[in-house]
C-alpha cells in the first residue's frame, strides 16, 4: 500500500502530469514566428491565433523571433517548458536547416511535437515590373547572358525561398547572386522598391502585390496552379519541366506536451481551419488549408527533411 501511495504522489507531483490535468490553457499562449513580420509565417500565424483565441477561451499571442534560418525561434520553442503555452509556428526551414548548416541547436524531429500542418502553398517567381521579362522563358533569356550579374532576394539562406531560386538555377543552368534577408517581410519590401529584380516569396506574401500591379508573377512552384491565382502557370508549364517546391506552416509544441493538450490544439487547429472565412481567405492568396493529424504532420516533416537533403546535394550547396 505504501509503495502505491508513493507511486501516486510521484505522479502527481510529475509537471506533465499536472499539466495535462490542468484546465489548459488557463493563460495566455505564445505562437513564436521564426521570421520576420509580414512573411507567410507570420501572416498564418496572425490568422490562426485569433481562431484558437475563440475556441480555447484564452489570448494566443503571436511573438516574432527571427534570426539565424528560423533557428532562433525553433531553438526557443525546443527549449520551452512543455506545458502547451509556448507554441512554434513552423516552416519548411524545419526539414531544410539539417542539411543547411553543420550545427542546428535542436533536432525537429525529436525535440518538437507536431501538431497539424496548417497550411500548404506554392511560391511564387515574381520580378519588378521594371524589369523586362514577362514570362519565365523572357527571364531565362535575360538572365542567362549575364551570369552572376542579376540578383534575387530571399527570405534567407536556406529558407523555402532560397532553395526553391536554387532549384531552379540548377534546371535552367542560371547563374544568379543570392541576396538573403531575414524573412520574406523585407525581401519582399525590397523587391517592391526596385533594389532587388527578382524573388521566390510565398504566395500569401506575394499575391496582395501582384493583384495591385506592384510585382509581376511569371510561375508559381507547385505541380499545379495556386488557388485564386489560376492565371499564373506553374514553372513546369512555363518552360521548365519536372519543376516543383512548396512551402508549408505547421503548428508544433516542445516534445514532452502532454498528450491531452496536443489533442485539444489539433481539434481547435483543424476546426479553425474549417472555418469558412478562413478557408477563403488563404484560398484567395493561393493557399490550400490542411488540418492533419499530429501523426500525419510527423510524418511529412520526416519526408520532406529526407526530400530536401538530396535538393541540397544536388545543387552543391556546401553546409554552414
Amino acid at each position: 500500500m505504501n509503495k502505491i501511495n508513493g507511486l501516486l504522489i510521484v505522479i502527481a507531483l510529475w509537471p506533465g502530469f499536472v499539466a495535462a490535468q490542468s484546465n489548459y490553457p488557463a493563460r495566455t499562449v505564445r505562437v513564436i514566428v521564426p521570421s520576420a513580420p509580414g512573411g507567410g509565417t507570420d501572416i498564418s500565424a496572425r490568422i490562426l491565433a485569433p481562431q484558437l483565441t475563440q475556441q480555447l477561451g484564452q489570448q494566443f499571442v503571436v511573438e516574432n523571433r527571427a534570426g539565424a534560418g528560423t533557428m532562433i525561434g525553433g531553438e526557443a520553442v525546443a527549449r520551452a517548458t512543455p506545458d502547451g503555452y509556448t507554441l512554434l509556428m513552423g516552416i519548411s526551414t524545419l526539414a531544410i536547416n539539417p542539411a543547411m548548416y553543420k550545427k542546428v541547436p535542436y533536432d525537429a524531429l525529436k525535440d518538437l511535437a507536431p501538431i497539424s500542418q496548417a497550411v500548404s502553398l506554392s511560391n511564387v517567381l515574381v520580378v519588378h515590373p521594371s524589369l523586362p521579362a514577362k514570362s519565365v522563358k523572357e527571364f531565362v533569356a535575360l538572365v542567362k547572358p549575364r551570369p552572376g550579374q542579376v540578383n534575387f532576394a530571399s527570405a534567407g539562406v536556406g529558407t523555402s525561398p532560397h532553395l526553391s531560386m536554387e532549384l531552379f538555377l540548377v534546371m535552367t543552368g542560371l547563374k544568379m547572386l543570392h541576396v538573403p534577408y531575414k524573412g520574406s517581410g523585407p525581401g519582399v519590401t525590397d523587391l517592391i522598391a526596385g533594389h532587388v529584380p527578382a524573388m521566390m516569396p510565398n504566395m500569401l506574401s506575394a499575391q496582395p502585390h501582384i493583384k495591385s500591379g506592384r510585382l509581376r508573377a511569371l510561375g508559381v512552384t507547385g505541380a499545379k496552379r495556386a488557388p485564386g491565382a489560376e492565371d499564373i502557370p506553374t514553372i513546369g508549364e512555363a518552360g521548365v519541366p519536372g519543376y516543383e517546391a512548396v512551402q508549408w506552416y505547421g503548428l508544433l509544441a516542445p516534445a514532452g506536451t502532454p498528450r491531452d493538450i496536443i489533442t485539444r490544439l489539433h481539434g481547435a487547429t483543424a476546426k479553425a481551419l474549417q472555418n469558412p472565412e478562413v478557408r477563403q481567405r488563404l484560398l484567395n492568396d493561393g493557399a490550400e488549408p490542411v488540418g492533419s493529424s499530429p501523426e500525419e504532420f510527423a510524418a511529412y516533416l520526416r519526408s520532406e527533411t529526407a526530400k530536401w537533403a538530396k535538393v541540397i546535394q544536388a545543387a552543391g550547396i556546401k553546409p554552414e
